[in-house]
């Protein structure tokens, strides 16, 4: 399907170049007899690549055809993360190097949502938060629990994140799959 220009508003994925882009700023500038130029920043969905882009008057891009699905996460050898189709059960790999920024959230049996494009998959969006249970954290110095002391906390995937004083081994604390920090502990 082809999109003309105006088509290309804050989120909108398309293919460039055999490439799938989302769009992450769109402005758009009217000239003269009705002519217009759009400028926007786009991310590859491949590699991560953020570049800036104008498109003019009547250029036609092509919509990306990405799908996502909801997967399971597996295991993970080192070197690559498995995960497995819910709807066939067909597992796929992701090389460890594609999931730097997600890893220390996944837990073996979690469900992510997987994008893919021409039957590669591109990305892993993550819930917005999740659950992980402390597993190393030291203990405060009594009088230290009032205060607002941060502390190191190792969770049950290897991440180490800050958390309050009053987090002990064994607690369940909600984490910010955006920005790493502790949110709330999970009662």
């Amino acid at each position: 399907m082809a999109l003309s220009i105006t088509d290309l508003k804050k989120g909108t994925i398309f293919q460039l170049d055999n490439i799938p882009y989302r769009v992450v700023e769109y402005s758009q500038k009217v000239v003269g007899r009705g002519g217009s130029i759009v400028n926007v920043r786009i991310k590859s969905l491949i590699d991560g690549r953020v570049l800036e882009k104008t498109f003019k008057g009547n250029e036609s891009i092509s919509s990306a055809d990405v799908n996502s699905m909801t997967v399971q996460y597996l295991y993970n050898d080192g070197t690559k993360y498995y995960f497995m189709n819910l709807d066939n059960y067909d597992q796929f790999e992701i090389i460890a190097e594609d999931l730097i920024e997600q890893a220390g959230y996944l837990k073996e049996g979690d469900k992510v949502i997987a994008q893919f494009f021409n039957d590669q998959v591109i990305a892993v969006e993550l819930p917005k938060n999740i659950p992980l249970e402390v597993t190393y954290t030291e203990n405060v110095v009594k009088g230290d629990t009032t205060s607002n002391v941060l502390k190191d906390a190792t969770l049950e995937t290897g991440m180490i994140i800050k958390v309050p004083a009053f987090v002990k081994n064994g607690d369940i604390v909600k984490v910010d799959t955006k920005t790493g920090s502790y949110l709330e502990r999970v009662k």
